[in-house]
């Protein structure tokens, strides 16, 4: 019995430990083969860069994921963020203070609204309303737009614009990941030392137990989809100066890279399991993933190619690890 215990130990560690061996590999990889342009301060800073957006809206995106849930609205919440700061420099508003405020006070409400629809509405899965609200986001955004782009540059913004843009200390650390950082300090204390943190893991992990421990999981799953409505909020600051400009367009692969980043980083779509620090990890895979086919010039095509078989990868190694545990609740029943 010891014996199946050790063993089960050290497979679950390696579970844990698979996306940063498989992160540790690709840098080793694409440092042999791109010799002096992949390991080098200026690349490295600019994975951190890219990485920054997607970790933020994953960081919220986890949330979800914990509460066997999902938010398909992330992508456009956090465009909408970033296109609402346009259409108020354009009307001759600003102040960074207030723009700030105004464009994360809209995402979480946004995402207020989305858990407000799934648990007042009793909806089957969140994929209906979030799925719904990420169209009724787009639409937004290209209406208060008028589906034009909005430049940021020379507008009197710069403050707002400082946060996704800066670099500090001489090798140009991006400002936007020392707030993923914190971000990501307080998620950790937030999931794991705080009673709300652990309803959270209850309500994804074992709903029946929630219920009978007088937990208020419609209360919960709204403040989770609340939290991850902020983040997109956040995420749209950060992205209006990382792409100096307010572009519908730019959502592109937001939601499916914040799935993904969760998935890898050993969150599961049967709820209750996943950690901020395994969600950081997925997103920098995802992004040294994307940086290293950069550099070898190919196209969108590959990379989507590459990035879905990624994903594809990281769903059926959460499969086997379901089945795995399920085997071994079957085993330790059978021996009680």
């Amino acid at each position: 019995m010891k014996s199946n215990e050790k063993k089960t130990g050290i497979g679950d560690i390696l579970m844990k430990l698979g996306p940063l061996l498989v992160l540790a590999l690709l840098f080793i990889i694409f440092t042999i083969t791109l010799p002096g342009r992949f390991l080098q301060i200026p690349n490295l800073m600019n994975i951190l860069k890219q990485t920054s957006v997607n970790c933020l809206i994953a960081s919220g995106m986890l949330l979800a994921l914990i509460t066997a849930g999902i938010d398909l609205s992330v992508g456009y919440n956090a465009i909408l963020a970033t296109c609402l700061i346009g259409v108020m420099m354009q009307s001759g508003i600003t102040n960074p203070f207030l723009l700030i405020i105004c464009a994360i006070l809209v995402s979480t409400f946004c995402g207020f609204m989305n858990g407000t629809l799934l648990t007042r509405l009793d909806l089957p899965h969140p994929f209906v309303s979030t799925l719904g609200m990420k169209f009724v986001l787009w639409g937004l955004a290209l209406l208060i737009t008028h589906s034009q782009t909005i430049g940021f540059a020379n507008k009197g913004i710069d403050a707002v614009l400082w946060i996704g843009k800066a670099t500090i200390f001489p090798i140009g650390f991006p400002v936007c990941f020392i707030l993923v950082v914190i971000f990501y300090i307080l998620f950790h204390i937030f999931l794991n030392h705080t009673p709300l943190g652990r309803q959270i893991y209850c309500v994804g992990g074992n709903p029946e137990a929630a219920r009978m421990s007088g937990i208020r999981s419609k209360d919960v799953l709204t403040i989770v989809y609340t939290i991850s409505g902020f983040m997109c909020g956040v995420s749209g600051i950060v992205l209006a100066g990382r792409l100096n400009t307010a572009n519908t367009a730019s959502a592109g692969t937001f939601d499916t890279d914040a799935i993904a980043a969760c998935i890898i980083g050993g969150a599961s779509f049967r709820g209750g399991k996943g950690t901020i620090w395994g969600c950081m990890i997925g997103a920098m895979l995802i992004a040294t993933i994307r940086n290293g086919l950069n550099l070898f010039s190919a196209g969108n095509d590959i990379q989507y190619i590459v990035i879905g078989l990624v994903i594809i990868g990281a769903v059926t190694i959460d499969v086997f690890r379901g089945k795995m545990e399920a085997n071994a609740r079957k085993m330790a029943n059978a021996k009680k």
